[in-house]
C-alpha cells in the first residue's frame, strides 16, 4: 500500500466509534498500576550503574532512534519490536494523517516499518529533545523477554515472508555455520532451518558484537527505551495490551479520535515459552537471562527457574 500525505485532521473524529474499547478497570486502577510499575522501574534503575546519564544520551543521540516523535499530539513513543509496535505505528499513521485511510488494520505492516515515516527524537537538536522529553507524553510497551524472543525467532527464521528471507540470509547461514557440526551445503547456502538452541547459542556468544548492536528484534528492551534515563509516563505491558492502550490514549486526549486496533488473532507465544527453552541446557538458559536481566528485574517477570 502506498503511504498518501492526508490533510490534517481528515480522518473522521469518532472513526470506529460504534466499536470503541472500554476497560473494566477503573482509570484509577490503570493509574496505580503504572505508579507501581514505574516505583519499581526506579528502584531498580538506582540499584544499576549502567544508567547513562541524559547529556551522554542527547551527545550520543543514536540512542534515541527508537522514539517517534509526534509534534502535533505532543506524543514520544519508543517501540520495541515484537511488543505490538506495528499496529502502534500504524495508529499513529492515522493520527498524525500519514495514510489514506482512518482504520489502522488496512495499512500493510511493511507501509508501517519504512524509514522515512516517522520523525525519530535523534534527529531533533539537543535543546529540542530536551523539550520534548520535559513537555511530551512519553510511552513504550513491554513483554516478557524470553515470550519476545521467542516470537522474533518464529516470526524472523520460521515463516515464509521477505523478511524472513533477509534474516535468514544476514543472521541464518552465519549462525548454521558457527553452531552446527556437519551442515548441509543447503543449510549454510540458505540459513533456512535454524534452530531455536543455535539462535539462543549465537546470542550468547561472547563473540557476538555487543547487546546494544543486537539486531532491534532482540536487544533489551531497557537499551531500546532507556528507561532509567527517561522518564515514561506510561509504561504498558503486551500482557494487558488493549487497557494500556486505551490509558495511553485517554491521557493523550485522543481516544475519542482513534482507537488501539483489536487483533484477531490473540498471541499464543507464551504458551510456547516452555516448549522452546527446554532444549537449552541449565547454563544456556542461565546466560540467556543475564542478557535480559534488566527487562527482567526492571518489568517484574519471573525469571525462568534454574533448579
Amino acid at each position: 500500500m502506498r503511504v498518501v500525505l492526508l490533510r490534517r485532521n481528515s480522518f473522521q473524529a469518532n472513526a470506529g466509534a460504534e466499536n470503541k474499547y472500554l476497560p473494566e478497570k477503573s482509570i484509577d486502577v490503570l493509574d496505580m498500576e503504572q505508579t507501581e510499575r514505574k516505583k519499581l522501574a526506579k528502584e531498580v534503575c538506582k540499584l544499576s550503574q549502567k544508567n547513562p546519564n541524559l547529556d551522554s544520551v542527547i551527545k550520543d543521540r543514536v540512542l534515541l532512534d527508537h522514539i517517534i516523535v509526534d509534534d502535533e499530539h505532543r506524543l514520544l513513543y519508543c517501540y520495541v519490536p515484537k511488543v505490538a509496535c506495528t499496529n502502534w505505528k500504524r495508529l499513529l499513521m492515522v493520527l498524525m494523517g500519514k495514510a489514506n485511510t482512518t482504520n489502522p488494520l488496512s495499512i500493510v505492516a511493511d507501509d508501517s516499518h519504512r524509514l522515512n515515516v516517522f520523525r525519530r527524537l535523534d534527529n531533533y537538536t539537543g535543546e529540542e529533545i530536551r523539550y520534548r522529553l520535559d513537555h511530551f507524553m512519553k510511552f513504550m510497551f513491554i513483554r516478557h523477554p524470553f515470550e519476545r524472543l521467542v516470537s522474533a525467532f518464529r516470526n524472523k527464521f520460521g515463516q515464509n515472508t521477505s523478511s524472513s528471507d533477509y534474516f535468514r540470509s544476514r543472521y541464518g547461514r552465519q549462525i548454521v555455520k558457527q553452531y552446527r557440526a556437519n551442515a548441509s551445503e543447503e543449510s549454510l547456502a540458505r540459513g533456512h532451518d535454524v534452530t531455536f538452541r543455535e539462535f539462543v547459542q549465537y546470542i550468547i556468544d561472547p563473540r557476538t558484537v555487543a547487546r546494544t548492536n543486537f539486531n532491534e528484534h532482540w536487544r533489551p528492551m531497557v537499551d531500546l527505551c532507556l528507561p532509567c534515563t527517561i522518564q515514561y509516563n506510561v509504561i504498558g505491558k503486551y500482557e494487558s495490551l488493549m487497557d494500556d492502550a486505551w490509558l495511553v490514549l485517554e491521557k493523550a486526549n485522543l481516544n475519542q479520535k482513534v482507537s488501539f486496533p483489536r487483533s484477531d488473532r490473540p498471541s499464543n507465544t507464551n504458551s510456547l515459552i516452555e516448549e522452546y527453552t527446554k532444549h537449552l541446557s541449565r547454563e544456556e538458559l542461565l546466560h540467556l537471562y543475564h542478557i535480559y536481566e534488566m527487562d527482567f528485574r526492571l518489568f517484574d517477570y519471573h525469571s525462568p527457574g534454574f533448579d
